[in-house]
């Protein structure tokens, strides 16, 4: 059974960071480029950053760059998102995905998603 579980989420101060992972079991990720979503409350999912298979490019949406950033760890079979600088828009649940592109076209897996609350 292919499987995706996010975990790393929590409530955070703004300007705090965190680090949501991404583990993949019953498939080994190194085929499948990786993508973060989010999606905030009464808003559409929106994709967050990706990380191609091969050669590793990155993708980020414009909200998030120079604060996100995305790496994976083939040999742990996990995919990363280190989120610094956080602001209360970025409240949401993250969810990861495998697939085919970066940004992803073509969607093979999806977590069940991760709870991140930024407030004071």
């Amino acid at each position: 059974q292919l499987q995706l579980v996010e975990s790393g989420g929590g409530l955070v101060q703004p300007g705090g960071s965190l680090r949501l992972s991404c583990a993949a079991s019953g498939f080994t990720l190194d085929y499948y480029a990786i993508g973060w979503f989010r999606q905030a409350p009464g808003k559409e999912r929106e994709g967050v950053s990706c990380i191609s298979s091969t050669d590793h490019n990155t993708h980020y949406t414009d909200s998030v760059k120079g604060r996100f950033t995305i790496s994976r760890d083939n040999a742990k079979n996990t995919v990363y998102l280190q989120m610094n600088s956080l602001k209360p828009e970025d409240t949401g649940v993250y969810y990861c995905a495998a697939g085919y592109g970066c940004p992803i076209r073509t969607y093979v897996v999806w977590g069940q998603g991760t709870q991140v609350t930024v407030s004071s």
